[in-house]
């Protein structure tokens, strides 16, 4: 059956149903939900059951609920995780060239607490996916806890490239910097970050300011078109009355003032 999959080792999507309900997968065990994305990774198993990336999620989220689970002996737990960790390898044999696949096996080292296999495991998803930011993340938390310090470096500034809009990132590469004693190093990064904060507050305050004078000079320029129109409207009128020989010619006069200034006080 796995060699009429095609989704099975070959890095080809799943349809746009499977798309959305694994992403519904990979959202409950975000939020520890992990009967129903266990129920939803079954789901999609069903209709491929050597999709790489479903068996790692399905493995990594039974391993969780072992983890917490508190009504069964330590040897069914034994059972429970060496059945989850099989899945993720199965998963990942099958689609090797997948970042999910190698993330999801650096989970479950980390939660073995073998931290450099995970650190191997987190490198290779990003040779796959070099702007993952949430890797890239997870690796730096590991490479502190182990004390690799370059690494870390590494890691921060790599996600400051790609998020250089977020003030956490800048202040992490800094912090990085200053773990490995470049001092001058993180004091500049942060003056730096101050700089653009300053430049972004100028950007803001002369657009401010141009929008401002622009509303200004329309506003002067409906008053103005206000003027004309009404006296305009009293030289006609004023014409009318000559023409037909009447003495309104002060009332026309009187009409046109109180027009123009009720438009200007407008």
């Amino acid at each position: 059956m796995s060699s009429d999959n095609p989704q099975a080792g070959q890095n080809r999507p799943l349809p746009k149903k499977d798309q959305d309900t694994f992403r519904q997968v990979v959202k409950h065990y975000e939020t520890k939900q992990y009967k129903k994305g266990l129920k939803s990774a079954d789901s999609i198993l069903k209709r491929f059951p050597n999709h790489g990336e479903t068996l790692c999620m399905k493995g990594l989220i039974m391993n969780s609920m072992n983890s917490l689970s508190t009504s069964i002996g330590n040897v069914a737990k034994e059972e429970k995780r060496d059945e989850a960790i099989a899945l993720v390898k199965k998963g990942l044999m099958n689609d090797m060239r997948s970042h999910v696949c190698w993330h999801v096996y650096g989970l479950i080292y980390r939660s073995e607490r073998n931290y450099n296999e995970a650190i191997k495991a987190y490198k290779q998803a990003l040779r796959i996916d070099a702007q993952n930011i949430q890797i890239y993340r997870d690796l730096s938390l590991l490479q502190i806890q182990m004390r690799d310090l370059n690494g870390f470096v590494q890691s921060r500034h790599a996600i400051l490239e790609l998020k250089p809009n977020q003030k956490t990132n800048w202040l992490s590469f800094a912090l990085s910097k200053h773990l490995l004693g470049d001092v001058e190093d993180a004091i500049e990064i942060i003056d730096i970050y101050l700089d653009t904060l300053r430049n972004d507050t100028d950007t803001n305050t002369n657009t401010n300011t141009n929008t401002n004078t622009k509303d200004d000079d329309q506003g002067e320029t409906k008053e103005n078109d206000g003027d004309d129109t009404s006296a305009s409207g009293g030289n006609e009128h004023n014409n009318k009355d000559d023409d037909s020989g009447g003495g309104g010619g002060a009332h026309s006069a009187s009409t046109t003032t109180t027009t123009s200034n009720a438009k200007i006080s407008d």
